[in-house]
């Protein structure tokens, strides 16, 4: 009985010490984690049941590859919303436009609410802005029939100087050159009469469709300044609570940089365009007030439309008034612009647009390369948005379901 019992401690410790033994040596009992241990496994097509190591990936690799198909994935989402919104690109300029509109009338439909009431507040604003447009279109047809005859003459004139200038020193071009690219120019529109008509005939359909989307904008705009609010809170009503709050956010965000970015712009273009009727008016170059008119549209599409409405007036200037004048307009492009880039827009658009330079212009040439000139307008204000939103959505993360 002694001899049993003595027996049983060292009978125990040696079967503590096989298990110990097993658990240290052994292989583990799971797939996960023997790939965890990086241990070996048994293959199955080495001769005598021999085992290679198994191919560890890299936790580098592993999390590219992670990133890497979220952003096939969101990708493809986008690509899918720009796909639709081009096939139907005239309904989305048309609202796009409503929320320029609406951008803009706001705060005069906001003032006119405390005398009137809302419905009469809209329209009176509509009203308002749409004889203000017909203001500047009758002045500039008034000012172009004003001047046409003077402007014929004058051309004509610039044209010959040109050409006199051109057979001087440093060009030397043969006399005669420019009228043989005339008469080129006038046997090429003959012999295209055709193909010009069709033109004009697409160009028809087009202004039906320029139309078409000025009343869609106009029809929206309506309702965008009437119960603009009602219409956002009620389409959050549709989310779930969860996504409710960052929705709010990312709205709120959204509105406040598109107006801030919408105002801003038209007081550069405003700005701009000033400088320019002014500038043009004491140089006398002629059709001062539509070049200022296109100055200030085509201001709209930053870093490359003010340079390109200044480079047409400086090819008036230069038919009509010379070339001493027409660098003067020259010199005018380059101080508008510098102008244009470190004084106005750090002020008056600051607040609603932080981005680099280089990213403005490539989102313009991105822009223009997908949509024309339409691309490269919303462009700009559409990465403003995206970037606002990101920044605020990144503060602010989604939180739990709210209760309400």
């Amino acid at each position: 009985m002694q001899h049993r019992s003595g027996s049983e401690p060292a009978r125990s410790s040696s079967i503590r010490r096989i298990r110990a033994g097993r658990r240290g040596t052994g292989a583990p009992r799971t797939a996960r984690a023997a790939w965890a241990a990086g241990g070996r496994r048994p293959s199955a097509g080495a001769p005598g049941g021999g085992s290679r190591e198994a191919p560890e990936i890299s936790p580098t690799l592993r999390l590219a590859a992670a990133y890497g198909w979220r952003l096939i994935v969101v990708g493809v989402v986008v690509y899918l919303i720009f796909a639709a919104l081009g096939r139907f690109h005239l309904v989305t300029l048309a609202v796009f436009l409503a929320l320029v509109v609406t951008a803009l009338l706001e705060p005069l439909v906001s003032v006119l609410d405390r005398w009137m009431p809302r419905s009469l507040a809209v329209v009176v604003g509509l009203l308002l802005a749409v004889l203000l447009l017909f203001a500047v279109l009758s002045l500039i047809g008034a000012n172009v029939a004003g001047e046409w005859d003077g402007l014929r003459r004058e051309f004509d004139g610039g044209v010959n100087r040109i050409g006199r200038w051109l057979e001087g020193p440093p060009f030397h071009l043969r006399p005669g050159t420019l009228a043989e690219v005339q008469a080129q120019v006038s046997r090429f529109v003959a012999s295209h009469r055709t193909t010009l008509i069709n033109t004009a005939l697409t160009g028809v359909g087009r202004l039906v469709a320029v139309l078409t989307v000025g009343v869609l904008a106009v029809f929206c705009s309506v309702f965008f300044l009437y119960s603009g609010d009602r219409m956002w809170t009620w389409f959050g009503g549709q989310l779930p609570l969860r996504s409710r709050r960052p929705v709010r956010l990312a709205g709120r965000a959204a509105w406040v940089t598109f107006t801030g970015y919408t105002r801003g712009i038209v007081v550069v273009a405003a700005t701009n365009a000033v400088l320019v009727g002014v500038a043009l008016f004491v140089l006398r170059v002629p059709l001062a007030v539509p070049l200022a008119v296109l100055e200030f549209f085509a201001a709209f599409i930053p870093l490359v439309g003010s340079p390109v409405a200044l480079a047409v007036a400086a090819v008036v200037a230069l038919a009509t008034r010379g070339p001493l004048v027409a660098i003067v307009v020259v010199l005018l492009i380059v101080v508008i612009g510098q102008l244009e880039g470190h004084v106005l827009h750090p002020l008056v658009m600051s607040r609603a647009v932080r981005l680099h330079p280089m990213v403005v212009a490539l989102s313009v040439i991105c822009g223009s390369v997908a949509a024309g000139v339409a691309g490269a307008v919303v462009a700009v204000p559409l990465v403003s948005v995206v970037w606002s939103v990101y920044g605020v959505l990144r503060v602010h993360p989604p939180a739990l379901p709210e209760s309400d």
